[in-house]
């Protein structure tokens, strides 16, 4: 054993169980001291109460909108289809070979990076570039 082998001992602490006599230390009140709020079963103040003042949450001003029709789309770069063994590159092709890890509303394909073979690609959406550097190559862009 060298000395920078050494590690610290793996500390088995318990569960502190309270309401176990005075003798524990944490007998009776069970650490919860003497009445009040805090004290009943159930007791305290809800997230963001600030005892009556009007809370932080309420104090800022609003602004914006959440778009609630909003399309989440995986961005899928050309660099990326390039790691792509397929030459018929589409959703099911990208999850299965762990080129993406989810579809969210669908992909859209960005033209980061140069593309190195000939492919076609099924997506949701492609970037004008990206479209032109995939049909540059003798490729197929496909809109699902």
């Amino acid at each position: 054993m060298q000395l920078g082998e050494l590690k610290p001992n793996i500390k088995n602490t318990k569960r502190t169980r309270v309401g176990r006599g005075i003798g524990s230390g944490l007998g009776k009140t069970s650490g919860r001291g003497h009445k009040g709020q805090k004290a009943r079963s159930g007791g305290g103040v809800r997230r963001g109460f600030e005892g009556g003042q009007t809370p932080l949450y309420r104090r800022l001003p609003k602004r914006g909108f959440t778009n609630i029709f909003r399309k989440n789309y995986t961005e899928v770069t050309l660099t990326m289809l390039n790691k792509s063994e397929a030459t018929d590159v589409s959703v099911e092709t990208l999850l299965a070979e762990g080129i993406i890890s989810k579809e969210n509303d669908g992909i859209v394909v960005l033209a980061t990076g140069n593309l190195e073979k000939k492919l076609n690609v099924k997506a949701k959406r492609f970037t004008k570039a990206a479209a032109e550097k995939i049909e540059a190559l003798g490729g197929k862009v496909e809109v699902i």
